[in-house]
């Protein structure tokens, strides 16, 4: 991340796949549904648009979900700020992993939950 970097990243997780990725050392899913190798980078986000994130894309996901905190200093890929809407480069900026994630860069791992279109942690 830039010398400006604002804080944590974060990365919403089906908790399957993030288990997964324990055994393996690497996670490699882009979104929900799509792989790295896929997408070409893993989605993130900062932690004031988890919310938006999770209402949008997890709202019917019925299974656990895990919140994942990354610390930028620790990935070897680069990371991009980039329009949420590829179509719109006025569009809201996310940032993007251009590599697989380390295990060892998640700092943190919370249980979550979409209900009514809300995060709920815990």
């Amino acid at each position: 991340m830039p010398s400006d970097d604002p804080g944590p990243l974060q990365h919403l997780a089906l908790a399957r796949d993030w288990e997964a990725a324990l055994a393996r050392g690497v996670y490699e899913v882009s979104t929900r549904g799509r792989t790295l190798a896929e997408e070409g980078f893993v989605h993130l986000c900062l932690p004031h648009q988890l919310a938006g994130v999770a209402a949008r894309f997890y709202a019917d996901v019925t299974e656990p979900l895990v919140r994942l905190t990354i610390d930028a200093g620790l990935l070897a890929a680069p990371v991009r700020l980039e329009p949420g809407d590829p179509s719109d480069p006025s569009s809201e900026l996310f940032p993007h992993l251009y590599g697989p994630l380390p295990v060892a860069a998640v700092t943190a791992v919370d249980r979550v939950r979409v209900e009514g279109g809300r995060l709920v942690v815990g």
